[in-house]
Parts: C-alpha cells; sequence; structure tokens
C-alpha cells in the first residue's frame, strides 16, 4: 500500500514561483505513474501533469506547458512540481496520485479514475 504526502504549498503572488514535493512511503516507485491533479473550489480535479518513474518521462495539461515542471528522486521516492510564472488561476488543492506499476509504454494516465493512491493535497493561492 503507497502512501503519498504533499507538501510545499502556500501564497504567492501571481508570477511567483512554488515547488510542491510529493514524498512516497510503503513501497518503492518504480513503475508507476505519478500525476499532479488539481481542484479548485466549485470545479472538478483536473489534471496537471505526469511523470513515468521508470524513464522520467512526463506530460502536462496545456493550461500549464512551459511553466510547470516534475522531476523525480529516486533516493528520496519523492517527486516534485516546480510550479513557475503562476497566475491567480493557478490557485487549486494540488494533488499527487500514484498508479499501479505500468508494464506498457507510449501512453499515460491523465484521468482521476486511473489511479490508486493520492495524497491528501496541498494548498496553493495565488494573489492578483
Amino acid at each position: 500500500q503507497v502512501q503519498l504526502v504533499e507538501s510545499g504549498g502556500g501564497l504567492v503572488q501571481a508570477g511567483g514561483s512554488l515547488r510542491l514535493a510529493c514524498a512516497a512511503s510503503g513501497g518503492t516507485l518504480s513503475r508507476q505513474f505519478i500525476g499532479w491533479f488539481r481542484q479548485a473550489p466549485g470545479k472538478e480535479r483536473e489534471f496537471v501533469g505526469i511523470i513515468r518513474w521508470s524513464f522520467g518521462s512526463t506530460d502536462y495539461a496545456d493550461s500549464v506547458k512551459g511553466r510547470f515542471t516534475i522531476s523525480r528522486d529516486n533516493a528520496k521516492n519523492t517527486a516534485y512540481l516546480q510550479m513557475n510564472s503562476l497566475k491567480p488561476e493557478d490557485t487549486a488543492v494540488y494533488y499527487c496520485a500514484a498508479s499501479d506499476p505500468i508494464y506498457g509504454s507510449g501512453y499515460y494516465f491523465t484521468r482521476v479514475g486511473q489511479y490508486k493512491y493520492w495524497g491528501q493535497g496541498t494548498q496553493v493561492t495565488v494573489s492578483s
């Protein structure tokens, strides 16, 4: 059973940066997808980005492409979401999620229902 804990959220002015961390325990990440999602008040949870742990390959939602970067630290079993040039519309609770191990290639998981384990979320607020 994988447990995920997010950290690093907070209040930042528009144009600023934050780095979120997603620390995994209860198992070593190897072939999973780690996805980042966010949920603003009154809205559905939406895909932000993903990293395929085994290859380190990433993909992003169009709304954050070029501003957000996902990385991983194998030794720490931790994924990171670096968020630059933040906008007020980035304000949301940010979640990381882990899938079961993946043995295929050429695709990414971008839907909430494709992930098995979720963190508790961390609030990111961007002021204008």
